[in-house]
């Protein structure tokens, strides 16, 4: 079974690299998905693929090598066919 997580990233994450960072992250992870700037200046990075994989993107987001400054991640992650 496929899991789909999609994540709201808030902080100084705009005009940073934060979403190629984020897409180089995924498919180095085997993951696809894609990330958008949204209006409020958060990312929302939507990924798929393995658990395992998932939890792993989620660490790098959340540590220290991520572009820019992020303050905090919002996770919701559910299983798809």
């Amino acid at each position: 079974m496929t899991r789909e997580c999609v994540l709201r990233v808030r902080g100084d994450v705009q005009g940073v690299g934060f979403r190629w960072w984020s897409r180089d992250q995924l498919a180095g992870l085997g993951l696809t998905g894609s990330a958008t700037n949204l209006m409020d200046g958060s990312v929302e990075v939507v990924a798929r693929g393995d658990a395992d994989a998932l939890d792993s993107f989620v660490r790098s987001v959340r540590g220290p090598y991520a572009p820019g400054r992020v303050e905090s991640v919002e996770v919701d992650c559910r299983d798809v066919r």
